[in-house]
């Protein structure tokens, strides 16, 4: 059985980002489990802030199609999102709302969130690490849009100081925890290849 591709991504386009960095650590370490990944930026993608006057009038914008189908050709994506105010950032949110009314072809609703595995995880410069964003994006991922996300996740707190000169994680415990996530995402994909 072929091993599946996966799509990684933050939630942040900040210089520097923390999530940023996360997302470029997930795919070194799923090409370590010879696992054909891409990593994308979502600067890459604008798009205008949701409008369903906007939707009616002209549908999805054409970087929402595109991302659609970025996701669409992955069996797994991983997402490395920041917490703002204990919940998802706005680029993100604007992003999985677009995704989700993006339909080609006669598909199904939300196909981009089906047929495919999600892992989740955030790097905040704090005690909890992004946890509480993790919640909000868990709930918008499956109740919002139908996705399959596995139970682990992870959250690298203190992140200022929690990547090493090369982007790697200090803290061992946090290093594993990214591992495991990204093995059972590969795990919970295998089905969809």
């Amino acid at each position: 059985m072929p091993n599946p591709k996966m799509l990684t991504f933050a939630g942040s386009i900040r210089t520097g980002s923390f999530n940023a960095r996360l997302a470029a650590l997930a795919a070194k370490e799923l090409a370590l489990l010879d696992v054909e990944t891409t990593l994308i930026s979502l600067l890459d993608y604008p798009m205008p802030l949701y409008d369903g006057d906007l939707e009616a009038q002209s549908g999805p914008p054409p970087n929402a199609v595109t991302l659609k189908r970025m996701m669409g050709i992955h069996h797994g994506v991983f997402i490395a999102s920041p917490e703002y105010n204990a919940s998802v950032p706005p680029l993100l949110k604007n992003a999985l709302d677009w995704v989700s009314r993006v339909r080609e072809a006669g598909e199904p609703p939300l196909a981009a969130y089906k047929n495919r595995a999600f892992a989740i995880g955030a790097a905040a410069n704090s005690t909890l690490g992004g946890y509480r964003g993790l919640m909000a994006l868990r709930q918008v991922l499956v109740l919002g849009c139908g996705a399959l996300v596995i139970p682990e996740q992870v959250a690298v707190r203190e992140a200022a100081s929690g990547f090493d000169e090369i982007d790697a994680l200090r803290d061992e415990r946090t290093a594993n925890a990214l591992r495991n996530v990204l093995a059972r995402l590969v795990e919970a994909a295998q089905p969809f290849t």
